[in-house]
């Protein structure tokens, strides 16, 4: 489910508890891939689940406009301070896994500016909750486990699962302190990270919509998130280079949909027969 979610959203994963809970899911699985339906077109081939990714699209979709988006709407209503500060609180927090995944792709340098950034965050930040260290000129990095099999040369797979689920579920859950509280702390931090997120990509709302086809739209856009992350490249700001990803995504999806059939012109008014020459005059 978490690759088609927005760009640049990392997965969002509860563990499950029970048998029962793995059936029931199960179950609605299948559901939602007989519903699912392919339009028509030629087959992306880095997207071979595409009907079952199409049911969680809609699935999302839907429990996105009558649940998260009208949360992630009120919260932007708060001061906005206090979102600078949750969102500061879980960037922070979460840091360990960018460490763990410096060291394991022999980021050193990054490793100890990444380790001297979460401690300086974290004490005269005041648990995360304000960000000195960029002030005073530390470099912020993102990695995550997909990413560090990327950089081993580990091919990304199908869509949706394989290399970055495979991180999302090992070494990057282990590293994320916050999966050490009990339950129904770490619930409720997953939930106000959720609508966190949500909100800061509701400006992205009106481009998502706009596109013919919007799950191809986040699928292109999400997949040059994770190679942009994979091979590298430097962007001034996260926004810019969300922007820039959604501008990039836009154009794959125009190209690589079957585009509604467009009305012939009509065809131009017939040019009037020139006036018949008049015979010269008699001598």
């Amino acid at each position: 489910m978490t690759a088609t979610m927005p760009p640049l959203l990392a997965p969002l994963v509860l563990p499950m508890r029970s048998t029962t809970q793995i059936s029931l899911l199960s179950l609605c699985l299948l559901l939602l891939c007989a519903c699912a339906t392919l339009p028509p077109g030629k087959r992306d081939p880095r997207d071979p689940w595409e009907r079952m990714n199409r049911s969680f699209y809609n699935f999302n979709d839907v429990l996105d406009r009558h649940i998260v988006k009208p949360t992630a709407k009120g919260y932007t209503h708060l001061p906005r301070p206090v979102q600078t500060g949750v969102h500061n609180f879980f960037d922070n927090i979460n840091y360990p896994i960018t460490i763990v995944n410096d060291l394991l792709q022999g980021q050193v340098k990054a490793f100890f500016s990444d380790i001297g950034r979460f401690v300086f965050n974290t004490t005269v930040g005041l648990g995360g909750l304000f960000d000195p260290a960029t002030a005073a000129g530390m470099d912020k990095n993102n990695r995550d486990f997909g990413q560090t099999l990327g950089k081993w040369g580990v091919p990304k797979g199908p869509y949706v699962v394989v290399r970055d689920g495979i991180g999302a579920a090992t070494v990057d859950y282990y590293a994320n302190p916050t999966n050490y509280t009990k339950f129904w702390v770490s619930t409720s931090l997953w939930l106000v990270r959720g609508v966190d997120r949500r909100a800061r990509l509701l400006p992205l709302d009106a481009t998502i919509q706009s596109a013919y086809d919007p799950y191809a739209f986040i699928r292109n856009a999400y997949l040059q998130n994770r190679d942009f992350m994979v091979t590298g490249g430097q962007s001034s700001t996260e926004e810019e280079q969300e922007q820039k990803l959604m501008e990039e995504a836009g154009q794959d999806e125009t190209e690589g949909t079957v585009q509604p059939p467009q009305k012939p012109p009509p065809p131009p008014p017939p040019e009037s027969a020139p006036p018949p020459e008049s015979a010269p005059p008699k001598p």
